[in-house]
């Protein structure tokens, strides 16, 4: 990420290896595979793309949740997080009128904390009104059902 003022430039870099396969590079870290299940023509030597796409909303609600809570005066001993991805396979396929990306997206978070639901319910309110990848969600009309359980 690069800062200029309040923007932040983030990119990514691919290289095509064979067959659905794709090594990708991001900044200084090692690079890791993309690849798509037997099933849908791959190798399976790694996640498919939309698989990273759920699994940035984990990491984003991993950075939204401290941050927000922090600011809120919340504790919490811990959280997990788990996102399913719903998609038509017909949208990928090329037929008409099926979208190729998420038809909804399940997101459940269980949070280790004394806090009262009323909190928790304050918590969750803010951490989606500023979670970048949760927005992009909802921005592309992808219906998200969210269920937070306090543990």
């Amino acid at each position: 990420m690069t800062q200029s003022s309040t923007l932040f430039k983030v990119s990514a870099a691919g290289t095509w290896d064979s067959g659905v396969k794709t090594n990708i590079s991001i900044r200084n870290f090692s690079s890791f595979v993309m690849d798509e299940p037997e099933v849908l023509g791959g190798t399976d030597i790694g996640p498919n793309p939309m698989e990273y796409v759920v699994a940035a909303l984990n990491g984003c609600k991993g950075v939204m949740i401290p941050l927000i809570a922090q600011e809120l005066d919340f504790t919490f001993t811990g959280i997990e997080f788990e996102t399913t991805g719903i998609i038509d396979t017909r949208g990928l396929m090329g037929e008409e009128g099926v979208s190729p990306h998420f038809q909804k997206i399940r997101f459940q978070v269980n949070i280790q904390t004394e806090e009262s639901e009323e909190k928790i319910e304050q918590l969750k309110q803010e951490v989606e009104r500023r979670c970048p990848v949760f927005n992009l969600f909802k921005d592309a009309g992808i219906k998200v059902d969210v269920k937070w359980n306090k543990v």
